[in-house]
């Protein structure tokens, strides 16, 4: 009787999971929106929030395997993210970080950390004041995907530009 209850909650349980809508977080270039009249982005979202941020311009760029160079791609959206930031000049970020699963704890917190900071220099070089760009790396700590594939791995070597 038990186990038939605890079923029953579970499918329940799931379905509500299912009905629910999901929220974008952005991707790596944004959704190419558009600002509106009345100072919002299109989709009624207020500029200069975290939510114009992640939809207009894009929270995170990614790395290769073992490397915290940046890449053309993650240039393109750093860029971007300078030109938010210069717009939006009393605004501050964090830039956190990650590795995916490979490695041990202290070798990937080194890795997110050279990859936050490679990410800091570039939007300082692009004029974005230093002094508004915190660094922070979580390592293997927090994946996007959880997983063991390649697929998981690429999407948690990343950085994410989270508004303070």
């Amino acid at each position: 009787m038990n186990l038939r209850f605890l079923t029953v909650i579970a499918a329940v349980l799931l379905l509500a999971a299912c009905t629910e809508t999901p929220q974008s977080t952005g991707g790596a270039g944004g959704n190419g929106a558009v600002m509106g009249q009345g100072g919002t982005s299109s989709g009624n979202v207020a500029a200069g929030s975290r939510e114009d941020f992640i939809q207009n311009v894009g929270d995170r760029i990614f790395f290769a395997f073992d490397r915290s160079d940046i890449s053309p791609e993650a240039r393109e959206t750093l860029e971007k993210q300078a030109d938010w930031l210069k717009r939006y000049s009393n605004v501050t970020v964090t830039v956190e970080g990650n590795c995916d699963e490979r490695g041990t704890r202290e070798y990937n917190l080194a890795l997110g950390q050279r990859r936050a900071e490679a990410a800091k220099k570039v939007l300082a070089a692009l004029g974005v004041s230093s002094n508004r760009i915190q660094t922070i790396s979580y390592g293997k700590e927090r994946p996007a995907v959880v997983g063991s594939s390649e697929e998981a791995w690429a999407q948690n070597r990343r950085d994410v530009t989270v508004i303070n």
